[in-house]
């Protein structure tokens, strides 16, 4: 392996091992929010007990989320020398915000949060959590403006050899920036919808306080069903989005070797022969690629070899095809994750609506295990993402191979990637044992100081 290869390798380690924990963050945040209204206006002893049980796993996943996420800038200054001195005027600003204004918010109010029970009034304690969700979003805002940049850079300048922001706000107004938050954000609430459905379906299948778990699992039903919808939608549009800004990654992500017919099929599955540039084995759907890439019937979609020599002539002799088998199958993988989310949530919302939710026990044992499709699809959308913009890390301005620290060599790497990887797979155990250890304790792991908020003096 290239020590180009082992650099990508360890920040893709240690953004994916961060990653499993962000979008249930920002997830469960708006969902106990939602909840401590509802508490705030009918206020039950059960009620605030699911608060504090939802509560406690909502702060052991924020605690490593913190932990693992203070690694992954250190990596742009240690492994990322060249690509910091290229770009760090214009993608440090979005991350400095985000640090200093939005972690800040959301830090800030989920202290209060956690140190106000019985000392604030119920209306300013539901807030203190409505403004972590809040702060949670912008965090999330503020690194994909940052990311958005590398995608498809704008308000820039090159100076010296050098990229220069020249206007904050077109990295504002990014046209990436605003296909890929809206797509994220509802990916994180679909992430905490399907945590709080699972943990509540893991009692609501044992007949263990069914009263108290039934209001957050229809909750989180709802916005379950709401935002796996609307993720296939956004999705689609992000799709479109890239067949102007990166048609290289959309036709990278349809192994599409060759220019399509006028009515392009959309590959379902195949077999992927890269060193033949060919496909095997292929099913595919009429049409369908081209109503994908321009809502229309009919549209060719350009091919790998077509864009291939349109971006030599562009940006000089290289080779600018992604890895077409990462591309083409996360792609699809995280279609497959999508579609699984939407028909499990119809099915529950049909079954809930015909009062035979509860009876339903294989469902629900389905849906504790199946808190784990989001967060797949999240990896795998990011997986197409990120691989399918190389060989560039800023699209169109700075290759991967350029962007690395030559002084840091592959034993170095070698040593941090192994170091990394086990540190964070041991602190992801320990979050699962604590995880699991407080949710089979249930509502009775700790009792609250007082079962209802006190009156306001």
């Amino acid at each position: 392996m290239t020590l180009v290869g082992l650099d990508r390798l360890q920040f893709g380690v240690t953004t994916i091992y961060h990653f499993l924990f962000v979008p249930l963050t920002i997830g469960l945040a708006f969902l106990l929010a939602v909840l401590e209204s509802w508490y705030w206006r009918r206020p039950e002893p059960g009620h605030r007990k699911v608060l504090d049980f939802f509560g406690r796993l909502f702060l052991i996943n924020f605690a490593v989320g913190v932990v693992t996420g203070i690694l992954q800038e250190f990596q742009f200054g240690m492994n990322w020398a060249n690509y910091s001195r290229f770009v760090g005027d214009v993608f440090g600003a979005p991350l400095a915000v985000e640090a200093l204004a939005a972690f800040f918010l959301e830090s800030t109010f989920l202290g209060v949060w956690i140190f106000g029970w019985d000392r604030l009034s119920p209306r300013l304690h539901a807030w203190s959590m409505w403004l972590t969700a809040l702060g949670t979003t912008i965090s999330a805002f503020w690194i994909l403006a940052a990311n958005s940049f590398m995608q498809e850079p704008v308000g820039y300048r090159l100076v010296h050899g050098r990229a220069e922001m020249v206007s904050f706000g077109a990295l504002v107004t990014n046209p990436q920036l605003w296909v890929e938050f809206p797509h994220v954000e509802l990916g994180a609430l679909a992430t905490g919808a399907f945590f709080m459905m699972g943990v509540s379906a893991y009692f609501l299948a044992r007949g263990r306080d069914v009263r108290w778990f039934l209001r957050p699992f229809r909750l989180a039903l709802a916005v379950g069903v709401v935002t796996s919808v609307l993720v296939v939608v956004l999705g689609h549009d992000q799709a479109q989005h890239l067949m102007a800004a990166q048609p290289m990654k959309m036709a990278a992500s349809e192994a599409l070797w060759h220019t399509s017919a006028l009515h392009a099929p959309w590959t379902v599955v195949a077999l992927i022969h890269p060193h033949q540039q060919r496909n095997t084995a292929v099913l595919a759907i009429p049409d369908l690629l081209s109503i994908l890439a321009y809502n229309r019937l009919s549209g060719r979609v350009p091919g790998i070899d077509t864009l291939q020599h349109l971006y030599v002539r562009r940006y000089g002799p290289g080779w600018y095809v992604p890895p077409v088998v990462v591309t083409f199958w996360s792609f699809r993988l995280m279609i497959l994750a999508g579609f699984l989310m939407m028909a499990l949530t119809a099915y529950g919302v049909l079954a809930d609506h015909q009062g035979h939710l509860l009876e339903r026990r294989r469902y629900l044992r389905l849906m504790v295990w199946a808190i784990g499709l989001p967060l797949f699809a999240n990896i795998m959308g990011w997986v197409m993402t990120e691989v399918g913009r190389q060989p560039w890390i800023v699209f169109g301005l700075e290759k991967t191979q350029d962007a690395i620290s030559p002084a840091v060599g592959p034993g170095a790497v070698w040593g941090t990637l192994i170091g990394f990887g086990l540190g964070y797979g041991v602190m992801t155990a320990f979050e699962a044992y604590l995880m699991l250890k407080y949710i089979r304790l249930g509502l009775g792991a700790e009792e609250p100081e007082a079962p209802l908020h006190p009156a306001p003096a």
